[in-house]
């Protein structure tokens, strides 16, 4: 029986441990909290710019010249995870940081062979060592790294601190974190890494100088090895998937991270925050395209000469592809220069809208014909782009051959200020020379437009005739980004219908696309412009230094590149809008006497530009067949309009007015049903003019 005395020693100590134990716990707590881990909330990471899916575009080095892409474990293949906690740290989900039993062993191993067999570091003690670079491998250091990994894990939860293993271990060079060195030795992010590969990524960080592959490939080859060795006696691959790993040739080189869209990747700079990737609306596969097409036509283009493209979903303004230079690293083509950007003379790319302007006012019909024969407009007389004359021709013609007498006699009836403003309408401002009014030379190219302008200009034409702001992420956040109309619903067919027609150049597969060419005065500028149902795509060729190059033509140096571009971008074709209700497209025998000529000639049939001493209806003509499908439930109003005439107008359909009194000379009328109706006029002055059409 035990004694009292020997009992209150007994309690006496007992109380004396609890006591220091609570003393030593409250000590290492307050000494954890004064020599905390440098853990930052961000790691210091490359930047990135991404496409609108989240790929990886183009990255900066850090500012200590690393790359180093931060890793979510989403990010990376589960095979690989599983590969790398079984050969560096098997009991990683279960310990408080540091392993006791993988301790015990290596010492055992060490006391046994007289050497280090294995280190018994943890992922959290390589963290450590990787947050805290160690000066030495003494006992310290390791007690240290020990000490450090039980900080961690209070206070990054396991798959924090695999995340950031994933992000800062080192693999060879300026690698570091399994994102770029997958990028970098086998050229795809490590989402869907091979067993061969995920064994080579494993072995690495422990000797990452010695065993990089384009340094040292046979030592990378035999550590891949060793590895795919201890996962089958590890259980997690069977001998025969190994076996199959082991054939895989293990790349010998290093390849550059992404470097694509780098004109835009640059100018999102200025937005980037640390540990946020920046986003373009840019889609990756489309660029690469572009770029490659850029790059082999320059090629081909030779010394000194450019290439730019821009290419954008007509329904939404999204620029999905846009490549500014040929090569941004080369300097005998001013690479670093945003051709996209810069204002340079269109050419004959705006005819397009000059004569849609001349459709919506009724003055014209694809049929109509047009003399193109020398003119003088009070001294400026326009010329053709070979230095002939075709005569007659009809709108359609005009248009397809991009004949420059014809468009200029359109655009003296439409008004050169006309075609400004709906320009500015659609939210392009072109530059005119100073202190000079909008003349007749801005349909041959007497203006300055750049890239994008052009192509947001032709959005209007693949989308119904609403243009769309366009945009790629570098834009200032309070940017407004706009939609407005360039041409009416019928009138934008109209010219659809024309520009599908024209002929591809020579070797070009027929993409079902409608396009235009033009080329500025001096051969400084080569343009093409095309789109489909939904996709445009412009393409500008010349010297940055807008130097004059013998022989360039769009036709001839950019339409071949846009043609391409269309088939790398890897975008499925979309097809062109059918003909709408209500267009008026009659053949050249059924054409109204107003729209039969376009002009006064010697057989005195009427000029556009004259206004008529009463109102003369010119659309619908009289005895017409309009279709507006007013069978259907989106049966289409008619539009009306007419030529001379003294404002304001009053309309009648069947003798009963329409709505209200107008000084346009265009109004809508929406029918009841199918047959015959007569359509009536009445000007200010009284006159009036009537035609009796059909309605489908």
């Amino acid at each position: 029986m035990l004694s009292k005395k020997i009992l209150r020693r007994a309690a006496i100590t007992g109380v004396s441990l609890a006591g220091l134990a609570v003393i030593s716990a409250a000590s290492l707590w307050e000494l954890d909290r004064a020599f905390p881990p440098p853990l930052p909330a961000e790691l210091t990471v490359s930047t990135e710019v991404q496409d609108r899916d989240g790929q990886l575009l183009r990255a900066f080095a850090t500012p200590d010249g690393y790359w180093r892409l931060e890793t979510r474990l989403d990010q990376v293949d589960k095979q690989f995870v599983d590969m790398l906690v079984t050969y560096e740290d098997k009991r990683f989900w279960d310990h408080e940081g540091v392993d006791v039993l993988a301790l015990a062993r290596a010492a055992g191993q060490f006391a046994t062979s007289g050497h280090i067999v294995s280190g018994g570091s943890t992922l959290s003690m390589q963290l450590a060592r990787l947050i805290e670079p160690r000066e030495s491998r003494s006992l310290g250091s390791k007690i240290k790294q020990m000490l450090r990994a039980i900080q961690i894990e209070r206070r990054l939860s396991k798959r924090e601190i695999l995340e950031r293993y994933l992000t800062l271990a080192p693999y060879g060079g300026n690698l570091e974190g399994v994102r770029a060195a997958s990028l970098a030795y086998f050229g795809k992010e490590p989402k869907r890494l091979t067993v061969s590969e995920s064994a080579l990524l494993v072995a690495l960080p422990q000797l990452p100088e010695k065993r990089r592959p384009d340094r040292n490939l046979k030592i990378a080859h035999a550590a891949r090895d060793r590895v795919l060795t201890r996962m089958v006696s590890s259980g997690l691959l069977g001998e025969r998937e190994a076996a199959r790993a082991a054939l895989d040739d293990v790349a010998g080189l290093r390849r550059t991270l992404p470097a694509l869209a780098a004109h835009a990747a640059y100018a999102m700079l200025p937005k980037a925050v640390p540990g946020q990737p920046l986003q373009l609306t840019i889609r990756k596969s489309v660029q690469e395209g572009l770029e490659q097409v850029a790059r082999d036509a320059a090629t081909k283009l030779g010394h000194r000469l450019s290439v730019a493209m821009v290419l954008a979903d007509s329904r939404t303004g999204d620029i999905l592809g846009e490549v500014g230079s040929a090569n941004f690293f080369d300097a005998s083509r001013s690479g670093w220069i945003d051709m996209t950007k810069i204002v340079r003379s269109p050419g004959s790319t705006l005819k397009p809208f000059i004569y849609g302007l001349a459709f919506e006012q009724g003055l014209v019909a694809q049929e109509t014909l047009i003399d193109d024969s020398p003119v003088d407009f009070s001294g400026y007389r326009p010329k053709n782009f070979d230095m002939g004359y075709q005569g007659d021709v009809s709108i359609r013609q005009a248009l397809q051959l991009s004949l420059n007498v014809p468009a200029i006699r359109v655009l003296d009836a439409v008004g050169p200020t006309r075609l400004m403003a709906r320009f500015r309408q659609a939210g392009v401002n072109p530059i005119l020379p100073v202190n000079e009014a909008p003349g007749l030379a801005i349909g041959l190219g007497g203006v300055g437009v750049t890239l994008r302008d052009l192509v947001q200009l032709y959005t209007g034409l693949a989308n119904g005739g609403k243009t769309h702001t366009l945009h790629d992420g570098t834009e200032p956040a309070n940017v407004e980004r706009t939609s407005a109309t360039i041409l009416d619903g019928q009138a934008n067919w109209q010219i659809i219908d024309i520009l599908s027609g024209v002929k591809p150049p020579e070797g070009a597969l027929q993409r079902g696309i409608a396009y235009k060419t033009g080329t500025s005065y001096g051969y400084r500028d080569a343009w093409s412009v095309g789109f489909d149902g939904r996709y445009v795509l412009g393409v500008w060729v010349g010297r940055p230094d807008a130097g004059a190059v013998p022989g360039l033509s769009g036709y001839v140096s950019a339409a071949p590149i846009l043609f391409e571009g269309f088939v790398r971008s890897g975008l499925a074709t979309v097809p062109l809008p059918g003909k709408p209700p209500g267009v008026f497209s009659p053949r050249r025998e059924d054409l109204p006497v107003t729209l039969a000529r376009f002009g006064a000639g010697s057989d005195g049939l009427v000029q556009a530009t004259v206004t008529e001493p009463a109102p003369t209806i010119i659309f619908p003509p009289d005895g017409a067949r309009v279709d507006l499908g007013t069978n259907s439930v989106d049966a289409s109003p008619l539009v009306l309009k007419l030529q001379g005439g003294r404002a304001p107008f009053r309309w009648l359909a069947n003798g009963k007015p329409l709505t209200g009194i107008d000084r346009r000379r265009t109004a809508t009328w929406q029918p009841d049903g199918a047959g015959y109706s007569t359509l009536t006029v009445i000007d200010a002055a009284g006159r009036a003019a009537s035609v009796k059409v059909f309605v489908e």
